[in-house]
């Protein structure tokens, strides 16, 4: 049954097929889809795939241009058979609060600024979150704490993230997820998490010529970014690096200094039990900011 939107009343299925015209939905119709961990691989190659005529819509090639199509293409991606079954099951079943609004039930592209000075790296999509919304930590509680925290130190344009298509801008900064697709029990298996690497990996080598911070909320999103880092011409130092909240990290890019930044995840399992705090939230992006030399106004 179709439903209408909660801010524009357009009515949609879910999930919602690509290039229906859900806000900021990244793919169109025609947009290619990787259905097994090989064309997962091929797929991320979107620069060196953009001469063969397999883009979904005209490009001028630049870094703006390629990071486009890789966003629709991870919006339609149907790799991992396990976690397309369950993110479509619950976009049907839905959750009594939400049962009278379709539900996007398709992965979740990376979203912000082309050009970030910040990078905020997490695990993956809530199910009743990002996708219920079509944005990464839109409509939880998750979501609820990082935008707010976002807003206090001058990263977003406003202090909440309910839906697509609401007017919110991050400024300077850009959102990435370890797995694209809402797993059970917010636990992806290891060959999930490896099939969806490539994707994180031409986002994350897109990114990186103006990116100087990255924020991993929690273990997973660091261990990830640390298994993508080399692959993208960043040395990860010996011994490994350790995840911590306010652990800081300097490792060289081609382009420059990069700090990388621990910060507990904004889980209620962690905001309700005071392991994570706003103001420790607060002082982790702020500090971000700094490092990344965002100026007030993005």
């Amino acid at each position: 049954m179709r439903l209408p939107h909660p801010l524009t009343g357009e009515l949609f299925d879910s999930p919602v097929p690509p290039g229906s015209g859900w806000p900021e939905d990244p793919a169109v119709r025609r947009t290619p889809v990787a259905r097994d961990a090989d064309e997962v691989v091929k797929l991320a190659r979107v620069g060196e795939l953009a001469t063969t005529g397999e883009l979904s819509r005209p490009s001028g090639l630049g870094r703006t241009d390629e990071l486009a199509e890789l966003d629709a293409r991870v919006s339609v991606c149907r790799a991992c058979d396990r976690l397309v079954e369950w993110r479509e099951e619950v976009a049907v079943g839905k959750r009594k609060a939400f049962a009278d609004q379709p539900y996007w039930g398709r992965p979740i592209a990376g979203w912000g600024a082309a050009e970030p000075r910040v990078l905020i790296a997490g695990l993956a999509p809530a199910a009743h979150g990002g996708n219920r919304t079509g944005r990464v930590f839109t409509g939880d509680r998750s979501g609820d704490w990082l935008f707010a925290s976002l807003y206090r130190v001058g990263l977003a344009n406003k202090p909440t993230s309910e839906h697509a298509g609401d007017g919110l801008r991050l400024l300077g900064a850009r959102m990435i997820a370890a797995v694209r697709c809402a797993p059970p029990a917010n636990a992806p298996t290891p060959a999930e998490r490896d099939t969806c690497a490539p994707w994180f990996r031409a986002e994350l080598e897109l990114v990186l010529p103006t990116t100087r911070a990255i924020v991993c909320l929690g273990k997973f999103g660091f261990d990830v970014l640390l298994n993508a880092l080399p692959a993208v011409g960043v040395a990860v130092p010996k011994p490994r690096p350790k995840f911590g909240h306010a652990l800081e990290y300097r490792l060289t890019s081609p382009y420059g200094e990069l700090t990388v930044l621990g910060c507990f995840h904004p889980s209620q399992q962690n905001t309700f039990t005071g392991k994570l705090t706003e103001p420790m939230l607060d002082a982790v992006l702020a500090r971000a900011k700094s490092l990344g030399g965002v100026k007030s106004g993005g």
